[in-house]
Parts: structure tokens; C-alpha cells; sequence
């Protein structure tokens, strides 16, 4: 597995420099788009809101003092070294989606798109990946790291098993790019995982969208979806899902 990393934060931090209205949207159009406008050229902009606020524009300085880029090209490095079976290259760059407020992302619904590798019907000239970073999260090295080393490593998983359909391939494929990515969240105390892991169990079997999102990310994603509540902490059947890949040694 081969991952060639390309430098995208500047370009964003740029973007937010154009005064906020429809030159900076004409901008991002330019920016993100090929010269026919009809294919994305930097594929991972299309999470990013051209229309943020300073906010996101802070974090990026952040991100830029905190060399993310750099963290980030060792973090792809180090998560492809341990795919050397698959013989598969990509390109990745970082991307700050803005899910503050919820105006423009919801961070839940995003994740899961991400996470089912669901995307375009016909193949993109170079096969991209996307280190999400979100607007509500304070830059650091180890959200940089988890980003980028999940994604990696989710993308290797599916190459090897094909996309997971049900809740229970849900839970393998994510406890198993958590545990690999060294993540130490999402967790629950002993009693809630027992009480999420028997609340879980009848829906194993799911393929829905709803029925599943509602049992990875709980009832505090839910309500955000208008999505009825189950009696789920938050990202309850994610903690299971680590919970479970470490128990196997995963890691």
C-alpha cells in the first residue's frame, strides 16, 4: 500500500483570506474544481465550507504552527507500512470540515459516509483519501495522528473485506481501524458495555442506515437526526466495536 501525501492546508488557510461572500465562493469553486468543472481536482475540499467563519481559519493557523502536515505524512506512512499485501496506491491530503454549530456539517452523518467507503459511481483519475479534521476539535498531534491512521487503515480493511453491509460488519471493521490506529476513544465503563452489547445484539443482522448509525454513534448523534433515541451513550456501539478488537488483539 503506497500513499502519496499532498499539502492542502495552506491552500484552505488562503482561501479564507478572500473577504466572506461570493468572490471567496467563486474561489473555492476554482480551487477545488477541475478546469471543466465537472470532476473535483482536490477531492478532499469538497468537505470544506468555503463560507466559515474565523473559527476554522484559527484552527488551521493551528494546525499549520503544529506542522500537520508533516505528522500527517509520517501517520500514512506508518499505518501503509502494515498493508505491504495490498498493492494499491493513493493520494491523501488533510481537510478541516466545519461542524461547528452544525451549519453546514453534520459531523455523525459525514462519519458515516466515510466509514461505509461509499463514494462516486465512476473511479476517480487518482484514487484519494481524506484526513478529516473538525472545526470542533482543538488542534493536536494525536487527532491529527487518529484521523489520518483510521483512515488508512478503514481503507485497507475494506480492500481486504469488502464493504461492510450489516451492524456486525460495522463493528468489526471500525473495532478493528481503531485498535490498529492506536485510538484510546471512544469507552464506556464495564456496565455499559455489557448493557450496549445486549441492547445491540438483536440488530447484528441490520443493513439499514438508520438502524445502524443510531447503534454506532447513540443517542446524542441521534437527536441531531431527528432519529429516534435507543438508550445509547454517545458513539456507545463504536466503544463496543474497540472494545471487542482489542479484546481479540487486533492491536
Amino acid at each position: 500500500m503506497r500513499i502519496d501525501f499532498v499539502p492542502l492546508l495552506q491552500q484552505q488557510r488562503d482561501l479564507y483570506r478572500v473577504p466572506l461572500g461570493g468572490d471567496r465562493f467563486s474561489a473555492y469553486l476554482r480551487l477545488m474544481l477541475n478546469d471543466a468543472q465537472d470532476d473535483a481536482r482536490l477531492p478532499p475540499l469538497v468537505a470544506l465550507n468555503p463560507m466559515a467563519k474565523e473559527h476554522v481559519a484559527t484552527l488551521i493557523d493551528a494546525l499549520l504552527g503544529l506542522e500537520a502536515e508533516e505528522v500527517a505524512s509520517r501517520a500514512a506512512d506508518e499505518a501503509s507500512s502494515q498493508h505491504g499485501d495490498l498493492v494499491k496506491s493513493f493520494v491523501m491530503g488533510l481537510v478541516v470540515a466545519d461542524d461547528v454549530g452544525g451549519g453546514w456539517t453534520n459531523r455523525y452523518a459525514s462519519e458515516f459516509f466515510m466509514i461505509t467507503g461509499r463514494g462516486r459511481s465512476t473511479p476517480p483519475k487518482l484514487a484519494w483519501l481524506t484526513g478529516v479534521l473538525w472545526s470542533s476539535e482543538p488542534a493536536s498531534v494525536r487527532v491529527i495522528w487518529e484521523s489520518v491512521q483510521t483512515t488508512v487503515h478503514r481503507t485497507a480493511f475494506i480492500h481486504q473485506h469488502g464493504k461492510a453491509l450489516t451492524l456486525r460488519d460495522f463493528l468489526i471493521q471500525e473495532g478493528d481501524t481503531m485498535a490498529r490506529a492506536g485510538c484510546i476513544t471512544p469507552t464506556l465503563d464495564a456496565e455499559d458495555l455489557d448493557y450496549t452489547r445486549q441492547l445491540l445484539t438483536p440488530y447484528l443482522d441490520a443493513t439499514n442506515d438508520r438502524t445502524i448509525m443510531e447503534c454506532l454513534y447513540g443517542d446524542e448523534a441521534g437527536r441531531t437526526l431527528g432519529f429516534t433515541p435507543r438508550g445509547l451513550s454517545h458513539r456507545a456501539g463504536l466503544a463496543l466495536a474497540l472494545h471487542n478488537a482489542r479484546s481479540r488483539g487486533t492491536r
